[in-house]
């Protein structure tokens, strides 16, 4: 039986439109169906792609393709968790942990794909609501971010394990992140790295003004969360995976926990992760 891939590109990356070309390319001549949104028929127009509403491309497809960076991905991801279909991204980007295929392995990735030769790599999300608030709830896959806005001064926050006060500090912000985004913010806040299939739950602490405020792993059954101190309204948000963010009164706790709900991303090898991490973090150096 013939694979199906929905191909989502970017329309911010300027050379997504001609990757993807390539990409449904290889998948056809390779005997994969492929479909991409009717929007951008007029700007993508390919021979043999399908073009369908996002809701029939989705509930059609067996694969998601993403052209980009991890920030697709996880666009993506947000957009089709209740239809659970496994996302390989093509890299766009300057790092893409998330998006493991680079431009030179096309050829030999997606013709896999379309053969139905790939793993799938089970990644956990988290869950985040305010509580007391009924506006608000959503899901990452990297983290869940509080955070100032334009305010200049550091902010109190607390935070909780099962409703037990564990850190109090002042600073910037708290990331509260998955093993699959340990990589990602966290990381560049102090943060340490987690085996993509580490079962836990990173707390980094954003500019802390103290030397004893370290970052910290929970296990994945843990009840977190987050308060705010003593702040203006609309000078903290709450975010998950970079979206726009949503604005905490002075007091509100917000409340992590693992999701119900997971994302499969497409592998290769085992060792994709840390693959990525050796290539893409100590070229840094």
């Amino acid at each position: 039986m013939a694979i199906t891939v929905y191909i989502a590109p970017n329309p911010g990356k300027s050379s997504a439109g001609e990757v993807a070309l390539r990409a449904a390319q290889i998948l056809l001549t390779h005997g994969a169906g492929v479909l991409m949104q009717e929007t951008l028929r007029s700007s993508c127009n390919i021979a043999g792609v399908q073009y369908l509403p996002l809701e029939k491309c989705l509930e059609q497809t067996d694969v998601i393709l993403t052209i980009g960076g991890d920030g697709t991905i996880l666009h993506e991801a947000n957009l089709s968790l209740k239809y659970r279909k496994p996302i390989l991204g093509i890299n766009l980007g300057r790092c893409g942990f998330l998006a493991t295929c680079e431009i030179g392995e096309m050829e030999t990735k997606l013709s896999a794909v379309a053969r139905g030769d790939f793993d799938l790599d089970s990644r956990m999300l988290l869950y985040a609501r305010v509580l007391g608030d009924d506006g608000w709830e959503g899901h990452a896959l990297n983290d869940v971010v509080v955070t100032k806005g334009r305010l200049q001064q550091a902010i109190d926050f607390s935070i909780y394990c099962d409703d037990i006060l564990v850190e109090h500090f002042r600073g910037d912000g708290v990331i509260v992140a998955t093993p699959t985004g340990s990589t990602a913010y966290s990381l560049a806040a102090g943060g340490p790295i987690l085996d993509s299939q580490t079962k836990g739950i990173v707390v980094t602490p954003i500019c802390p003004h103290s030397l004893a405020t370290p970052a910290m792993v929970f296990a994945q059954e843990r009840r977190l969360g987050v308060c705010v101190g003593q702040v203006a309204d609309d000078e903290v948000f709450i975010s998950c995976d970079g979206a726009a963010g949503y604005p905490l009164r002075a007091g509100a706790t917000a409340q992590i926990r693992l999701s119900d709900q997971i994302v499969q991303l497409i592998t290769f090898s085992q060792a994709d992760q840390f693959q990525a991490i050796d290539k893409k973090l100590r070229s840094r150096r």
